[in-house]
């Protein structure tokens, strides 16, 4: 029997020396995300070049949502190929799919609700061009609402294009890239495998382990945007405060990849930073959903992770206000 969530990173298998092999592989995994398909789709078609240079594949792990061929086809056009699971296999697995099924250079797994903007593959791959000794390279990005509106930017890391300084240590602090904005060597996963452990958080430990492997390229252009749902599967694990409890179990796989002396300071502040942001998701999920339930369980496990901090207990008491006197 399958088992959904890998313990340990799956085997991603080189490829023979045979296989045509473009510069790039878009890899778009989708499961019920139908309505913001197309947008993703009609972002990479703007800007790919030829099937000789580009792979473009959605990767569909068995959505019940609409028929995703019929969609790939009228948006596509025969320049996207389709692939179904046979049945649904969980995200983890579906991620391995995509990567084993990718047969370009480079790798971008797209999910089929974030989006690029114009300029992305160009500007990426530049970056491999200029700095060959990186192992995966990224850009600053947007975060946008399900109606496509920008919420806010990701801070810049630095000013200008160019390979991360002390990046193993200051991405091990807490999760900085989402999957829209990077883009990682094939031959890096076939060294590291894939994605295992947890369904939140799995790429952050992804993105550790190749800052402790290779140097990281990166761009503070916005030239991506992830997008932020309540029926995503993040929304979900925010709604049972699993998010919280599998970054968690991240930081402490993490603590191995660690020089031993940076390994304390590392875990707090990566608990105190985690701690702060779980109250920040409270606060949404009470605005999203007005369930009660639902925040409390998020309060918790926020103080599960860090209670040194008196700032804590007051933004914990606005939030307990909120729901009291039923702030929306």
């Amino acid at each position: 029997m399958m088992v959904r969530i890998p313990s340990s990173p799956p085997a991603i298998r080189p490829l023979s020396a045979d296989v045509h092999r473009p510069r790039w592989s878009v890899m778009i995994p989708v499961y019920n995300c139908s309505l913001f398909l197309p947008e993703t789709l009609e972002s990479v078609l703007q800007q790919a070049g030829s099937e000789d240079d580009m792979q473009i594949e959605v990767v569909d792990d068995a959505s019940t949502d609409a028929d995703v061929e019929a969609i790939v086809q009228r948006i596509g056009k025969g320049r996207i190929k389709y692939y179904r699971q046979p049945e649904n296999r969980g995200s983890l697995r579906n991620f391995e799919t995509c990567i084993n099924r990718a047969i370009g250079h480079l790798v971008h797994i797209l999910h089929g609700d974030d989006k690029v903007l114009n300029g992305y593959y160009s500007k990426v791959e530049a970056l491999f061009r200029k700095f060959p000794e990186a192992g995966a390279a990224f850009c600053r990005f947007n975060y946008i609402d399900h109606k496509g509106d920008i919420s806010y930017n990701q801070r810049p890391e630095m000013k200008q294009d160019g390979i991360l300084k002390d990046w193993l240590e200051k991405i091990a602090e807490y999760q900085r890239i989402q999957y829209v904005a990077i883009t990682v060597r094939r031959e890096v996963y076939e060294k590291l495998g894939g994605f295992y452990g947890v369904t939140y958080g799995e790429d952050w430990d992804m993105w550790v382990r190749i800052a402790r492997e290779y140097p990281v390229a990166y761009s503070p252009e916005i030239l991506a945007e992830y997008r932020k749902h309540v029926s995503s599967i993040s929304g979900n694990k925010f709604l049972q405060a699993e998010n919280l409890k599998d970054m968690s179990w991240v930081m402490n796989v993490i603590q191995e990849y660690l020089p031993e002396e940076a390994r304390e300071k590392i875990m707090r502040k990566s608990r105190k930073f985690y701690s702060f942001y779980g109250l920040r998701v409270a606060n949404d999920l009470w605005h999203a959903t007005h369930n009660k339930d639902c925040v409390q369980r998020q309060v918790q496990q926020a103080l599960n992770l860090y209670r040194r901090h008196p700032l804590l207990y007051w933004k914990i008491l606005k939030v307990y206000i909120k729901m009291r006197f039923n702030i929306l």
